[in-house]
């Protein structure tokens, strides 16, 4: 879990109060999409929402904490769409398994194209950002190799793992970009599934080829 960000409000447990919160951050993740988080002003988003700037600092004591929140329900979702496709290794090839995975991460991020692209833009202005990803799915991705690849040296994995997130998470982002259609964002996520999926089994070949 990413930490609790400095100033973080606690959290409501009345529904009503947590319709309110959820309500002012999907309304700052539009703003932030459309505007920029640096050009989106506190007020701005209580206006928006429709709510009074002192109702939104019951929530949020600035804006850097609401980019948090949002960054953290966005790594969430990603976190929780690799989980089950990593654990539902089945009869799956190489190639397919890690293009599934990249798939539910490209849709997540497309889901959330504008935020994903003011996050990236706007880096400088808080104290966390998209890099938290990698921290966040390093274990998943080293069960993952695991799985495929058997029981090998510990900081061999913790190197694959690390390219392997970071070209990963790269080409998503990058397949996940406004100006890139469905079809475009098909081939990127397919190519780099191949790539990635023909690294694995070249290792396997040659674990097998060493263990003999």
């Amino acid at each position: 879990m990413a930490p609790k960000a400095v100033g973080q409000r606690r959290r409501p447990s009345q529904e009503r109060a947590k319709a309110t919160r959820e309500h002012i951050l999907d309304t700052a993740a539009r703003l932030f999409g459309e505007r920029g988080i640096a050009d989106t002003s506190t007020n701005r988003i209580a206006a928006e929402a429709g709510v009074s700037i002192g109702t939104l600092y019951r929530y949020f004591s600035d804006r850097g904490v609401i980019v948090e929140e949002l960054l953290e329900r966005l790594l969430a979702d990603v976190e929780r769409s690799f989980t089950q496709r990593v654990f539902d290794l089945a009869d799956k090839s190489a190639h397919r398994l890690v293009a599934d995975i990249l798939e539910v991460i490209c849709e997540e991020l497309v889901a959330n194209a504008q935020l994903v692209r003011a996050l990236v833009a706007g880096v400088q202005f808080y104290n966390s950002g998209i890099p938290e990803f990698e921290p966040r799915l390093r274990l998943l991705v080293k069960v993952l190799l695991i799985q495929l690849l058997g029981p090998g040296d510990d900081h061999e994995y913790d190197v694959m793992t690390f390219v392997l997130i970071n070209t990963g998470f790269a080409a998503v982002l990058r397949a996940a970009a406004l100006e890139v259609d469905s079809h475009q964002r098909k081939e990127a996520i397919d190519m780099t599934a191949r790539m990635m999926g023909a690294w694995f089994d070249a290792e396997f070949k040659n674990r097998m080829k060493n263990a003999s």
